[in-house]
């Protein structure tokens, strides 16, 4: 998510998560984006899940379902699992989050509304997440689908590696 100055020089193609940004603008306008969003399609933007977005928000990393748990629970959400499950797969069925599968947790789409591919670069030192825009192949992968009768609904691509912040602490 980008905000203020930033919004308008973001576009779908560059990486969302590790530059610095507006935050708290950032936040703000992902949930006010969320609230329109469902209003216009006539979903329910229950409280847990608007909760359980705006923790996705909060920072730039994946977050478990469990650790979903702990903090809807600390906000007084319930303690059940399928409390965070079901906020969850809201939020990834209709666009404001992602499943990391590589961590086995969600981070908040950097591009709700959009059609896109995501390409998330993973620091496996601080577990932070940036999502990009990945454009498939049009050789390759869509190639070897469509000779084989498959047809892709989507694509994700996974990189792990080393963020800014993390190179720069390993240089000093």
């Amino acid at each position: 998510m980008t905000s203020g100055d930033n919004a308008s020089k973001s576009t779908a193609s560059e990486p969302v998560g590790f530059e610095r940004h507006d935050h708290a603008g950032c936040i703000a306008s992902a949930l006010a984006a969320a609230d329109a969003h469902c209003a216009e399609n006539g979903l329910r933007f229950t409280p847990v899940r608007r909760q359980a977005l705006e923790f996705l928000l909060q920072e730039h990393r994946a977050i478990g379902a469990y650790e979903m748990l702990d903090r809807l629970r600390d906000a007084g959400f319930g303690s059940q699992p399928p409390v965070a499950y079901r906020a969850l797969e809201f939020l990834v069925a209709h666009g404001f989050a992602h499943k990391i599968e590589r961590l086995n947790a969600f981070i908040a789409c950097a591009h709700p509304g959009a059609d896109h591919s995501p390409a998330f670069m993973i620091c496996r030192m601080c577990q932070s997440v940036a999502e990009a825009q990945s454009e498939p192949s049009r050789e390759g992968l869509g190639d070897m689908a469509r000779a084989a009768g498959f047809q892709i609904e989507r694509t994700m691509l996974e990189a792990e590696g080393i963020c800014p912040s993390c190179a720069e602490k390993v240089e000093t």
